[in-house]
Protein backbone atom coordinates (compact mmCIF):
# COMPACT_ATOMS: atom_id res chain seq x y z
CA UNK A 1 0.00 0.00 0.00
CA UNK A 2 1.32 3.68 -0.95
CA UNK A 3 0.81 6.52 0.84
CA UNK A 4 -1.64 8.74 -0.40
CA UNK A 5 -1.58 12.72 -1.44
CA UNK A 6 -4.91 14.69 -0.54
CA UNK A 7 -6.49 16.31 -3.32
CA UNK A 8 -7.56 19.78 -2.58
CA UNK A 9 -11.31 18.24 -2.39
CA UNK A 10 -12.72 17.72 1.29
CA UNK A 11 -11.50 13.86 0.87
CA UNK A 12 -9.99 11.10 2.67
CA UNK A 13 -9.10 7.75 2.00
CA UNK A 14 -10.33 4.57 3.62
CA UNK A 15 -9.15 4.04 7.03
CA UNK A 16 -7.87 0.66 6.18
CA UNK A 17 -5.29 1.77 3.70
CA UNK A 18 -3.13 3.10 6.51
CA UNK A 19 0.77 1.96 6.36
CA UNK A 20 1.59 -0.55 9.13
CA UNK A 21 2.93 2.72 11.36
CA UNK A 22 -0.82 4.23 11.26
CA UNK A 23 0.47 6.79 8.37
CA UNK A 24 -3.31 7.18 5.85
CA UNK A 25 -2.45 10.22 3.87
CA UNK A 26 -0.22 13.35 3.50
CA UNK A 27 -1.07 17.08 2.25
CA UNK A 28 -4.36 18.90 1.85
CA UNK A 29 -5.03 21.91 4.24
CA UNK A 30 -6.19 22.32 8.13
CA UNK A 31 -9.45 23.46 7.58
CA UNK A 32 -12.34 23.42 10.07
CA UNK A 33 -13.88 21.61 7.35
CA UNK A 34 -11.14 18.94 6.87
CA UNK A 35 -10.60 18.64 10.54
CA UNK A 36 -14.17 17.97 11.03
CA UNK A 37 -14.12 15.50 8.49
CA UNK A 38 -10.55 13.88 9.67
CA UNK A 39 -12.19 13.22 12.95
CA UNK A 40 -15.78 12.11 11.72
CA UNK A 41 -13.33 9.30 9.99
CA UNK A 42 -11.60 8.23 12.45
CA UNK A 43 -8.52 10.40 11.47
CA UNK A 44 -6.24 12.62 12.99
CA UNK A 45 -3.28 15.08 11.98
CA UNK A 46 0.19 15.23 13.21
CA UNK A 47 2.54 17.37 11.07
CA UNK A 48 6.12 16.46 9.86
CA UNK A 49 7.79 20.23 9.08
CA UNK A 50 5.09 22.04 6.92
CA UNK A 51 3.61 18.98 4.96
CA UNK A 52 -0.02 17.83 7.33
CA UNK A 53 -0.07 14.03 7.94
CA UNK A 54 -2.86 12.19 8.79
CA UNK A 55 -3.19 8.74 10.03
CA UNK A 56 -5.33 6.09 11.77
CA UNK A 57 -3.30 3.76 13.49
CA UNK A 58 -4.15 -0.30 14.19
CA UNK A 59 -4.25 -0.71 17.54
CA UNK A 60 -5.95 2.69 18.61
CA UNK A 61 -5.11 3.86 22.51
CA UNK A 62 -8.64 5.19 23.61
CA UNK A 63 -10.03 5.41 27.56
CA UNK A 64 -13.24 4.41 28.11
CA UNK A 65 -14.28 6.68 30.47
CA UNK A 66 -15.55 4.58 32.77
CA UNK A 67 -12.51 2.31 33.07
CA UNK A 68 -10.20 5.90 34.19
CA UNK A 69 -8.13 4.69 37.21
CA UNK A 70 -6.77 6.97 39.93
CA UNK A 71 -4.00 6.09 41.89
CA UNK A 72 -3.76 6.75 45.80
CA UNK A 73 -1.65 9.81 45.54
CA UNK A 74 -3.38 11.09 42.95
CA UNK A 75 -6.58 10.81 45.42
CA UNK A 76 -4.79 12.64 48.03
CA UNK A 77 -4.42 15.58 45.56
CA UNK A 78 -7.68 15.59 44.64
CA UNK A 79 -9.15 15.66 47.90
CA UNK A 80 -6.29 18.24 49.02
CA UNK A 81 -7.97 21.01 46.48
CA UNK A 82 -3.88 21.62 45.06
CA UNK A 83 -5.25 22.78 42.24
CA UNK A 84 -8.71 24.17 40.31
CA UNK A 85 -10.54 22.61 37.79
CA UNK A 86 -12.44 24.67 34.91
CA UNK A 87 -13.15 23.93 31.74
CA UNK A 88 -13.81 25.93 28.39
CA UNK A 89 -12.63 29.38 30.31
CA UNK A 90 -9.27 29.55 28.95
CA UNK A 91 -9.32 27.61 24.93
CA UNK A 92 -7.14 30.05 23.21
CA UNK A 93 -4.39 30.13 26.24
CA UNK A 94 -4.27 25.94 26.68
CA UNK A 95 -3.64 25.30 23.27
CA UNK A 96 -0.91 28.20 22.82
CA UNK A 97 0.54 26.29 26.10
CA UNK A 98 0.18 22.83 24.63
CA UNK A 99 1.94 24.68 21.09
CA UNK A 100 4.56 26.09 23.28
CA UNK A 101 5.35 23.63 25.52
CA UNK A 102 9.09 22.07 24.89
CA UNK A 103 8.73 18.20 24.33
CA UNK A 104 11.52 15.42 24.71
CA UNK A 105 12.71 14.11 21.30
CA UNK A 106 10.61 16.56 19.18
CA UNK A 107 12.28 19.81 17.55
CA UNK A 108 9.63 22.40 17.68
CA UNK A 109 5.50 22.12 17.52
CA UNK A 110 2.84 20.20 15.58
CA UNK A 111 0.72 23.00 16.12
CA UNK A 112 1.33 25.06 13.79
CA UNK A 113 0.06 28.58 13.29
CA UNK A 114 -2.46 27.39 10.62
CA UNK A 115 -3.64 24.76 12.40
CA UNK A 116 -3.70 26.74 15.85
CA UNK A 117 -5.99 29.18 14.01
CA UNK A 118 -8.39 26.87 12.85
CA UNK A 119 -8.55 25.11 16.17
CA UNK A 120 -9.73 28.32 17.80
CA UNK A 121 -12.27 28.39 15.34
CA UNK A 122 -13.40 24.83 16.16
CA UNK A 123 -13.90 25.75 19.56
CA UNK A 124 -16.02 29.46 18.79
CA UNK A 125 -17.80 25.97 17.11
CA UNK A 126 -18.80 24.22 19.60
CA UNK A 127 -16.38 21.39 18.59
CA UNK A 128 -13.09 21.84 20.47
CA UNK A 129 -13.02 21.80 24.46
CA UNK A 130 -10.76 22.35 26.83
CA UNK A 131 -10.06 21.39 30.66
CA UNK A 132 -7.85 23.49 32.84
CA UNK A 133 -5.98 23.29 36.35
CA UNK A 134 -5.33 26.77 38.03
CA UNK A 135 -3.49 27.54 41.06
CA UNK A 136 -5.22 31.04 42.13
CA UNK A 137 -5.21 32.56 38.97
CA UNK A 138 -2.25 31.14 37.28
CA UNK A 139 -2.90 28.21 34.33
CA UNK A 140 -0.52 25.19 35.28
CA UNK A 141 -1.86 22.51 33.32
CA UNK A 142 -4.80 21.12 30.81
CA UNK A 143 -5.79 19.67 27.77
CA UNK A 144 -7.58 20.30 24.66
CA UNK A 145 -9.36 18.17 21.96
CA UNK A 146 -12.81 17.65 20.12
CA UNK A 147 -16.05 16.46 21.31
CA UNK A 148 -17.97 15.29 18.77
CA UNK A 149 -21.39 13.32 20.03
CA UNK A 150 -20.30 10.73 22.55
CA UNK A 151 -16.94 10.74 21.63
CA UNK A 152 -13.99 13.02 22.55
CA UNK A 153 -11.17 13.55 20.78
CA UNK A 154 -8.12 13.98 22.92
CA UNK A 155 -5.43 16.33 21.04
CA UNK A 156 -2.90 17.03 23.33
CA UNK A 157 -1.61 18.46 27.20
CA UNK A 158 0.31 20.11 28.83
CA UNK A 159 2.10 20.71 32.49
CA UNK A 160 4.02 23.57 34.28
CA UNK A 161 3.65 21.99 37.45
CA UNK A 162 3.69 18.52 38.61
CA UNK A 163 0.17 16.41 38.16
CA UNK A 164 -1.47 19.24 36.83
CA UNK A 165 -1.97 17.99 33.65
CA UNK A 166 -3.60 14.40 35.40
CA UNK A 167 -5.81 16.31 37.40
CA UNK A 168 -7.34 18.23 34.69
CA UNK A 169 -7.50 15.07 32.54
CA UNK A 170 -9.25 12.99 35.63
CA UNK A 171 -11.24 15.93 36.72
CA UNK A 172 -12.38 16.56 32.98
CA UNK A 173 -13.11 12.40 32.01
CA UNK A 174 -15.44 12.22 35.06
CA UNK A 175 -17.23 15.08 33.73
CA UNK A 176 -17.53 13.30 30.25
CA UNK A 177 -18.89 10.26 31.87
CA UNK A 178 -21.20 11.84 33.26
CA UNK A 179 -22.10 13.59 30.34
CA UNK A 180 -22.05 9.96 28.73
CA UNK A 181 -19.45 10.26 26.67
CA UNK A 182 -18.35 6.39 25.56
CA UNK A 183 -14.93 7.03 24.62
CA UNK A 184 -12.12 9.10 24.81
CA UNK A 185 -9.84 8.89 21.69
CA UNK A 186 -5.66 9.25 23.19
CA UNK A 187 -4.43 8.47 19.33
CA UNK A 188 -1.04 6.64 20.48
CA UNK A 189 0.52 5.17 23.21
CA UNK A 190 1.56 6.74 26.18
CA UNK A 191 2.86 5.23 29.81
CA UNK A 192 1.10 8.23 31.28
CA UNK A 193 -2.71 7.68 29.95
CA UNK A 194 -1.90 3.97 30.50
CA UNK A 195 -1.22 4.42 33.94
CA UNK A 196 -4.77 6.37 33.87
CA UNK A 197 -6.46 3.56 31.93
CA UNK A 198 -6.34 3.90 28.85
CA UNK A 199 -5.81 0.86 26.75
CA UNK A 200 -5.02 -0.70 22.94
CA UNK A 201 -8.34 -1.82 21.23
CA UNK A 202 -8.38 -2.90 17.33
CA UNK A 203 -9.14 -0.01 14.98
CA UNK A 204 -12.40 -2.20 13.86
CA UNK A 205 -13.70 -1.85 17.19
CA UNK A 206 -13.06 2.06 17.19
CA UNK A 207 -14.38 2.25 13.86
CA UNK A 208 -17.73 0.98 15.24
CA UNK A 209 -17.81 2.42 18.17
CA UNK A 210 -17.47 6.07 16.44
CA UNK A 211 -19.83 5.70 13.85
CA UNK A 212 -22.65 4.10 16.37
CA UNK A 213 -21.99 7.98 18.76
CA UNK A 214 -20.35 10.51 16.52
CA UNK A 215 -24.22 12.16 15.85
CA UNK A 216 -25.57 13.76 13.17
Amino acid sequence: MSLQILPPTLWFPPVEDALEDGLLAMGGDVSTERLILAYRSGIFPWYDGDTPLWWSPDPRFVLFPAKLKVSKSMEVILRKNTFRFTSNTAFAQVLRSCKELQRSGQDGTWITDELESSINQLHKLGIAHSAEAWIGDELVGGLYGMRMGRLFFGESMFSKVSNASKFAFINYTRQLLNEKVVLIDCQVYTQHLESLGAEMIPRKEFMQTLKANIGG
